[in-house]
């Protein structure tokens, strides 16, 4: 049977009750992160719980639990439910309140949750076909950097993707491409690999950044600039990365083909550089 976390007790997801009154519920005030457990063995933990805390103190909540203390707790968690590659999904929000009120409650009682789901595996034919993404502006909120629950922005973006039968839609807010509404963006422009710099517009992604030290530790060039929306009609490759869905080659976009129109050798090379870290981390566990 699945088991979940909710505020210090791990229980059946049927009897993990959230007060109507909560500030998640109400307000989307809350943060949260996915973590990807490959084997047993979490996924860059510590990076995960750095980004949790710059939420958490991005929206002035502070943090719940020590690293140690979460490391405790979803260890367990990942324990009594099963094996297999899963991701956990962890959510903290500033929790129930006496009245509904936009200002913050004299008390605060944080609501912390945890459950664990199946990572689904890529498309069979990932290597051979990519996937197709869609461009959009961003209209999104300008703190893209913390990892809010108030998502309705990227909720409807991905929806028009998936309306389209594209896997993304990529936003561009001021003539810049930024990310997608679930993901790091990435392409190859004159033979070097490319990712808008970190910032308010978009979400400090931990896939993103292992991605740049893997180029750095082969020899793959890379860097973080500035990406004008111009610049992907025409990119010799283009990818979108997350902790669920790794990283994805976007062959077509807005119905024409990037590069090739197939997957690109830096793609299929940093691909397996990926694979291969991965394997090491279960290996690890």
């Amino acid at each position: 049977m699945t088991t979940v976390y909710l505020n210090g007790r791990f229980l059946a997801p049927d009897q993990a009750l959230v007060p109507v009154s909560d500030r998640g519920f109400l307000f989307g005030d809350g943060v949260y992160e996915v973590i990807p457990v490959y084997g047993a063995r979490l996924f860059r933990l510590d990076e995960h719980l750095a980004r949790l805390a710059q939420s958490l103190a991005g929206i002035r909540l502070a943090d719940p639990h020590t690293p140690g203390e979460w490391r405790r707790i979803l260890e367990d968690l990942i324990e009594r439910n099963g094996s297999g590659d899963r991701s956990v999904y962890l959510q903290v929000t500033r929790g129930p309140a006496p009245k509904r009120d936009h200002a913050f409650p004299a008390v605060v009682t944080p609501t912390v949750f945890a459950s664990v789901s199946p990572i689904a595996p890529p498309p069979a034919d990932l290597a051979e076909r990519g996937v197709a993404a869609i461009t959009r502006e961003d209209i999104r909120w300008k703190y893209c950097h913390i990892k809010a629950i108030t998502l309705l922005g990227n909720v409807l973006l991905r929806q028009e993707a998936v309306e389209a039968g594209c896997a993304e839609a990529i936003l561009v807010r001021d003539g810049e491409a930024t990310e997608g509404a679930a993901s790091n963006l990435f392409l190859v422009r004159d033979d070097v690999l490319l990712t808008p710099p970190k910032g308010p517009f978009l979400l400090p992604g931990i896939t993103r950044d292992l991605i740049l030290e893997l180029a750095r530790d082969h020899g793959i060039p890379a860097r973080e600039a500035p990406v004008p929306a111009s610049w992907l009609a025409c990119a010799q490759e283009l990818w979108i990365t997350s902790s669920t869905r790794e990283i994805l080659p976007v062959t077509r976009l807005d119905g024409a083909p990037v590069g090739t129109g197939r997957p690109g050798p830096v793609w299929a090379r940093m691909h397996a550089l990926f694979q291969d870290f991965k394997a090491r981390q279960r290996a690890a566990g």
